[in-house]
């Protein structure tokens, strides 16, 4: 492996040795470059104010995503571009996202602002559209508090609407040509005052690292681990990277379903995963903000093993498996049985998660995902509920043939509701059925009560999502009951 890392930084190629590994972006942009545009906010990648671009190879194209610099670790921008405010501008005038923002008055204190700049310098690049939800989206990760998102929208409209069509920029070859020749290299390991950086290429360098480092800590887009270091002032002697191995970025469709490689992102998964499962699509969009779908995994949400993520329990309800590693040898689980109890998962010393199956539905099968938090984007759930329900005619009456019910936040693991699933099992879909499942329902877990909602709360939620699910389901008379977004689209 490489003892040096290599990105290119405005245009600039960087080599470092001796890289601390959990040095973040940010502060070697502030305090080694002096490029102090990209400004500290928060720390934990909610605000936007250290928002910058990464730029990489992806199917022979120049890729940009906007990123928060605060919680990504310097080393992981080996093999990729990095783009700042300062790096935007060309040479004789404003770029057309800054000119907009001028032009619209998108600049109120200013602290904020090169944000704004470097999350709509990444849609222009992307070709993001013009519609005010395609806006919304784009923006959720970047707060102003001056409240002036008006003008900040306006401001986007206005440059992509004028964006040429072919979208191309003087810079697109050049850095395609730099890019290309950092691509297609060994894995990386910098080392800095006995702590360890590691970027395998391959799924087996990934094996033999993780076996010779059973208890380094595992980092794709750094999303839930930058906050162990920026929040918890933890050290992290060994950090093993693993954005950069290719099997792990792999997605393999068929008709039975599709195989995620455990470091696909969620930006890369939605749309997958959304033709099977339009709810989970939904879902996704609300997990963080564009910076964070960016690099988030699905595989280290899967992992990490927070009672409260949103993809354990509606994946579960699917009837999703994961398949470990360990060394050449591999085990597959239903993702249910990796949660053994808070903070204890099933994955054995030397051991990964390399990919994650998520089954196709079925003939006769409905499924339903509802969050609830206390703000609509970027916000942790207080409950998620996930409903795969399949159901058969008997005689006229719509009967559930087979009913899998998990819950995110009621309880110290994403877990079934096993005694309400044998409960419906064959019995017709009504209001009857519904009201007992529902005490049923109240049985199977003891949530807690924290500052995101007390354990009444949860009770009385996880019981009207089950409520809702039917609502949604019931024949003749189906129909959505439309949340705050969908009702704020439709202009109601």
């Amino acid at each position: 492996m490489r003892s040096w890392i290599e990105f290119i930084l405005n245009g600039e190629p960087q080599r470092l040795e001796h890289v601390d590994p959990t040095q973040t972006v940010l502060r070697y942009l502030r305090e080694h470059k002096g490029l102090v545009g990209t400004k500290e906010g928060c720390a934990e990648g909610d605000c936007g104010a250290c928002t910058a671009v990464i730029a990489d190879l992806h199917e022979g194209a120049v890729r940009y995503r906007a990123v928060n610099t605060c919680i990504q670790f310097l080393a992981m921008l080996d093999g990729k571009a990095l783009i700042t405010i300062e790096g935007v501008k060309g040479e004789d005038d404003l770029h057309p996202v800054q000119r907009a923002m001028v032009e619209n008055d998108g600049s109120q204190c200013g602290f904020c602002t090169p944000g704004f700049v470097m999350s709509l310098y990444a849609g222009y690049r992307e070709g993001i559209g013009t519609s005010r939800r395609d806006i919304d989206d784009l923006l959720a990760g970047n707060l102003c508090r001056c409240t002036g998102y008006r003008p900040i929208a306006a401001a986007a409209e206005a440059a992509f609407r004028a964006r040429p069509n072919d979208n191309a920029e003087a810079d697109d070859a050049e850095l395609k040509e730099g890019l290309s020749k950092l691509a297609e290299r060994p894995g990386a390991h910098v080392e800095s005052d006995d702590r360890h950086f590691i970027a395998p290429a391959t799924a087996d360098e990934l094996a033999d690292v993780v076996e010779r480092f059973p208890d380094a800590t595992l980092v794709a887009g750094a999303t839930d681990v930058g906050l162990f270091v920026t929040k918890q002032g933890r050290r992290l002697d060994v950090v093993v990277h693993l954005a950069n191995v290719r099997e792990l970025n792999a997605i393999e469709e068929n008709a039975d379903g599709v195989r995620l490689g455990a470091g696909v992102t969620y930006e890369a998964a939605q749309p997958i995963i959304e033709r099977l499962y339009p709810d989970i699509g939904e879902l996704i969009r609300r997990i963080g903000g564009r910076q964070v779908r960016a690099v988030g995994t699905i595989g280290g949400n899967i992992a990490n093993g927070s009672p409260i993520g949103d993809m354990p329990p509606v994946l579960i309800a699917v009837g999703a498996t994961i398949t470990l590693r360990r060394g050449a040898e591999g085990r597959t689980i239903l993702l249910e049985d990796y949660y053994i109890e808070y903070g204890r998962q099933d994955r054995r010393a030397g051991e990964f998660i390399e990919s994650i199956f998520v089954p196709a539905p079925g003939p006769g099968s409905e499924f339903r995902c509802y969050k609830l938090s206390k703000r609509f984007d970027q916000d942790i759930s207080a409950v998620c509920g996930a409903f795969a329900m399949t159901f058969a005619d008997e005689g006229g009456t719509r009967v559930v043939r087979d009913a899998r019910i998990a819950f995110g936040g009621m309880a110290g693991t994403p877990m079934r509701a096993a005694d309400c699933e044998t409960f419906l099992e064959g019995r017709p879909w009504s209001q009857e059925t519904i009201d007992g499942a529902v005490e049923i329902l109240d049985q199977c877990y003891a949530p807690i009560t924290d500052w995101r909602a007390s354990a009444e709360y949860r009770r009385r939620a996880a019981a009207n999502l089950l409520r809702k699910c039917f609502l949604e389901t019931s024949s003749p008379a189906r129909f959505r009951l439309a949340g705050t977004r969908e009702m704020a689209d439709h202009g109601r």
